[in-house]
């Protein structure tokens, strides 16, 4: 399954409200991920140190209908979603001063999200005063899309990602050289070139995903951030292909690509 935690952004100007498309089941609801029992195996050890390791259930909301992935699809609403996911619950009013928006739009597209199991109200308030939070920490939606409709809403959706998480490391090379110092060597950027089967690819992004996993209880839990730390943005890409850009000429895969067979004894 894709996933994604949206923390959002800077969003362009907002746009004219459209009709509303009917509301449909488009989401599974939101469910720990497997595998997390939301306790850390630290036997032997207390105090802050521990609190601040602590597993939570990763709650996930899973998209399954195009619909969904396309709504889903949208700067503001992207933004929305992850401001949220890390300040809120919040009105429109409040959402729309962080990511500088009206309040009028922000209620439009979460309504918008609503419709979809994105966001949720949180009790209390009214109109553009209801405080809404979101329905989960991630969302995720099929890696292999089942039908034409699905993979064209599948594809919109990563690439407006992928616009996003490039503005994001523009941003930052930007603002890098008045960064203090230990930040600027702290932060990542390169590339590794890899052999692996479709099956160790899977597995190295399950044990980097289990790795992040122990700092996740500080996004919900402020008083678990030590002194210092920041929000950072940590990109999961890896996928098949040669960044040499050999083949891209000849339209054919590069060499270096795909491993032929061999004959028995060579």
């Amino acid at each position: 399954m894709a996933e994604d935690e949206s923390t959002g952004g800077a969003a362009p100007a907002p746009v004219t409200p459209a009709a509303a498309a009917p509301a449909t089941p488009a989401a599974a609801p939101a469910t720990p991920a497997a595998g997390q029992d939301g306790q850390d195996d630290q036997d032997g050890q207390d105090g802050q140190a521990t609190r601040n390791m602590v597993r939570q259930p990763r709650v996930v909301t899973r998209l399954t209908d195009p619909r969904a992935l396309r709504a889903m699809a949208h700067p503001i609403r992207l933004s929305l979603i992850g401001v949220l996911r890390r300040e809120g619950p919040l009105t429109a009013t409040a959402a729309g001063e962080l990511i500088g928006e009206s309040s009028a739009s922000c209620s439009f597209h979460l309504r918008q999200l609503a419709k979809y199991g994105l966001v949720e109200e949180a009790g209390g308030g009214k109109g553009r005063e209801r405080p809404w939070r979101a329905a989960a920490q991630y969302t995720s939606w099929p890696d292999v899309a089942e039908g034409p409709e699905a993979a064209a809403a599948s594809s919109l959706l990563r690439t407006v990602l992928a616009e996003r998480y490039f503005q994001s490391l523009s941003r930052w090379i930007q603002a890098k050289p008045d960064e203090p110092e230990e930040w600027q060597q702290a932060a990542h950027f390169g590339d590794t070139m890899l052999y692996v089967t479709a099956d160790e690819l899977a597995a190295l992004a399950d044990e980097t995903q289990a790795m992040l996993d122990r700092f996740m209880a500080r996004q919900t839990h402020p008083e678990l951030r030590p002194p210092g730390a920041r929000l950072v943005a940590y990109l999961h890409l890896a996928f098949p292909g040669d960044l040499s850009g050999a083949g891209e000429h000849t339209g054919q895969p590069g060499p270096r690509n795909r491993t032929e067979p061999r004959e028995p004894g060579q």
